[in-house]
């Protein structure tokens, strides 16, 4: 995992308990070892707890405009449910590394 997430950990918390969150994760180039500095994005795995839709958009785009704010970078926010592709979803859990799960 690249220093730059690590040193925001807490912050993640944070947020994760602001949007209502049940786990995040990182996956791609920063939960792996060709992560560019100057280039590369943040990609993310959200899982929220149940909600009423309305209440389910403002937390993801919440979460993904407070996450962008933080990095001062390009987040990609992805929910597991919604990934139907089997090969997408092997790509992203092999790299998969787990940043907060609510108690």
């Amino acid at each position: 995992m690249q220093q730059i997430v690590q040193q925001k950990l807490q912050a993640l918390r944070e947020l994760c308990l602001k949007h209502r969150v049940e786990r995040l994760d990182l996956f791609g180039s920063a939960a792996r070892d060709d992560f560019d500095p100057e280039t590369s994005d943040l990609d993310f795995l959200v899982e929220f707890e149940p909600m009423p839709p309305r209440e389910h958009a403002d937390s993801f785009f919440g979460l993904l405009a407070d996450l962008e704010a933080l990095f001062g970078r390009r987040v990609d926010l992805l929910e597991r449910e919604p990934i139907e592709n089997p090969y997408l979803w092997q790509s992203i859990a092999r790299s998969r590394r787990a940043l907060y799960e609510a108690a």
